[in-house]
């Protein structure tokens, strides 16, 4: 057992009958917490990189041509400093489908 919790233990022990009803709900609040925490996993997000439109059109399940037709729609574009390529921020890419996805 974790040394944390042989302290609560003990603690259990030696506490008087009239203090164990809040010492059992500071035990409760201990797990309830744990257990959000298992249910409901921290998100930990990707790192901002530029995606080309091969990988938008994959990440949004469309064809490419689309993206490329509808490309200035999208409120994730990046502009690319020699104006050939379309590139798109993933970071973008990935709040948008978070705001979409409500």
């Amino acid at each position: 057992m974790r040394r944390s919790l042989e302290s609560a233990l003990s603690e259990a022990k030696a506490l008087p009958p009239e203090q164990l009803p809040e010492f059992l709900g500071e035990l409760h609040t201990v797990e309830v917490i744990a257990l959000a925490r298992i249910a409901a996993p921290t998100f930990e997000p990707r790192p901002d990189r530029l995606l080309n439109v091969a990988e938008v059109a994959d990440r949004l399940h469309l064809s490419r041509d689309y993206v490329y037709r509808h490309a200035r729609k999208f409120p994730f574009i990046c502009k690319d400093k020699t104006g050939r390529a379309l590139r798109f921020s993933s970071a973008g890419l990935d709040s948008y489908l978070k705001k979409s996805t409500r």
